[in-house]
């Protein structure tokens, strides 16, 4: 079964912190019958002050006297629960009337609460329990997105995008605002600290193709890096940091491919100050569903042999081919082969899935 993709919003929640969080998440089981618990408590104090208000026509045959509140107490949880020893009794016609019309319901309606809601609660776990472990066994070769913020939104917006499904994204972020944000999103999303090992075997990254960092610090962004790698040492890794000066370091800690958000977001400030149109063109390549788009894809058979300005309707910005980068100029790249990878530019194909097999 995939991670949540088609659970009713009606589903009950998840229980544990380091469980994963479908879509439609509402509260926990425990609040729930709480609440529930609640409400037949209230159900409760209405029976006994009827039964307060209306004590004349009431009669403690234990006693032989009339009831005070406490009876009027006990003979509400007696009434409620159908226990019902008959030690306490209405006397006059109206007061059976109410008990007939008004009390016999609401001990009916106390019985399908309680006794309902308290059934439901454990099924829903057990059923919630049994989904989550079938999720895991079924869960390889995902994306991973550590930081579900602004960067980490357009990554899984460029994702999805390019054709990769829902259910391969899982997301973890500390914030609870930001799990429910993925939940919206239709993601699985884990609510923790992705520096703990148990958050990120709990979102199975040891089975992950591929791991996106985009957290807020540069320092968590490295510690994050670090215990991936730990976890999974063939994932592709590509983690954001926002001062060039930490670069380095989150290359040692292994990532694949470093971004420097503030560096690449005034260079385009600075392009766009000095060409307006330039910054366009930037800006366009970056933006996915609509005019050009930057991809990389496997080389076609038909392709084999021939240069890379003579691709139909793309343009070959550069070729890889035994995991080096070639540039559309360098001599190495005039003929394209079977198992090179191009980068190109073409018109945008949204959700057509990008051909690359990743590095």
């Amino acid at each position: 079964m995939a991670p949540k993709i088609k659970f009713s919003p009606s589903e009950a929640p998840w229980a544990g912190r380091l469980q994963v969080h479908l879509p439609a998440r509402s509260s926990t089981p425990a609040s729930e019958l709480v609440k529930r618990l609640g409400m037949a408590l209230l159900l409760v104090l209405a029976i006994t002050l009827v039964v307060w208000f209306d004590r004349d026509s009431y009669v403690d045959m234990a006693n032989h006297d009339g009831i005070n509140l406490i009876d009027a107490f006990y003979y509400a949880t007696v009434t409620m629960t159908t226990t019902g020893y008959g030690d306490i009794v209405p006397t006059t016609d109206h007061a059976r009337l109410i008990i007939a019309i008004i009390v016999t319901p609401m001990r009916v309606g106390f019985l399908v609460l309680l006794v309902g809601t308290t059934v439901e609660v454990l099924a829903n776990e057990g059923r919630r329990a049994l989904m989550d472990a079938t999720w895991r066994k079924n869960l390889r070769g995902h994306t991973v997105v550590i930081g579900y913020g602004t960067m980490g939104q357009s990554a899984v917006s460029t994702l999805l995008s390019n054709g990769v499904p829902n259910d391969k994204i899982v997301v973890i972020d500390t914030s609870a605002g930001a799990v429910g944000a993925a939940n919206r999103a239709n993601l699985a999303a884990f609510e923790g600290d992705a520096t703990m090992r148990e958050t990120l075997r709990r979102a199975e990254l040891p089975k992950a193709r591929e791991v996106i960092v985009t957290v807020n610090r540069d320092d968590t962004t490295i510690l994050t890096t670090l215990t991936v790698r730990q976890l999974n040492r063939t994932a592709h890794v590509v983690a954001a940091v926002r001062d060039s000066q930490n670069l380095p370091l989150v290359r040692q800690s292994g990532a694949d491919a470093v971004i420097t958000s503030s560096d690449s977001v005034g260079r385009l400030m600075g392009l766009s100050s000095i060409s307006p149109y330039l910054g366009d063109v930037i800006e366009d390549l970056l933006t996915s569903g609509s005019g050009l788009e930057v991809s990389q894809r496997q080389v076609r058979p038909e392709e084999e042999g021939i240069n890379p300005r003579e691709v139909v309707g793309e343009r070959v910005l550069a070729v890889i081919r035994n995991k080096t980068m070639r540039r559309f100029y360098e001599s190495s790249a005039d003929t394209l082969q079977l198992g090179d990878e191009i980068v190109v530019v073409r018109k945008s194909q949204t959700g057509q899935r990008v051909e690359s097999t990743g590095t």
